[in-house]
């Protein structure tokens, strides 16, 4: 079973966002139908395309339809068969980094000194820590070839 294509719009070049978008769905699937995946996730990733497909929804409301649909995707071929774009797990570690390492070395520096102000001190340390471990994951699944050649822009 194959991958089906993401239908033409003549009416996306006026909206760059969508434009934009649009196209990166497009290439995205693209890599995708190059990857050997199960039947079930190209089942799941055809019914997201028709979907696209069929709607006759436009500008802001297909630009957060498509998004959806790409994260859904996205989401779904790291969890089954770990498969993912370029530095995916450098963004999704960037945020992770500044949660969970650089708030509490902030708090921890701050109330260490006494002033709760230097909390966002540990901000750029917890970032530095989480795009560190991203990109050492990034570099393993590149090294593993469980890495697509497209990088996604939100």
């Amino acid at each position: 079973m194959n991958i089906i294509e993401l239908k033409e719009r003549q009416n996306i070049s006026d909206n760059i966002n969508l434009s934009r978008i649009y196209s990166q769905l497009g290439e995205l699937l693209k890599e995708l139908k190059n990857k050997e995946l199960p039947h079930k996730i190209i089942e799941s990733i055809n019914q997201d395309i028709e979907d696209l497909n069929s709607t006759s929804h436009a500008d802001k409301e297909l630009v957060k339809l498509v998004k959806q649909k790409q994260t859904k995707i996205i989401k779904l071929i790291e969890k089954e068969v770990k498969i993912v774009p370029k530095n995916y797990y450098r963004n999704l570690w960037l945020v992770l980094g500044l949660s969970a390492f650089g708030v509490p070395i902030g708090v921890a520096f701050g109330l260490s000194v006494g002033n709760l102000g230097l909390l966002a001190i540990g901000l750029p340390i917890g970032m530095v820590i989480g795009i560190a471990i991203g990109s050492r994951m990034d570099k393993k699944a590149y090294e593993e070839g469980r890495q697509l050649d497209i990088e996604i822009k939100y």
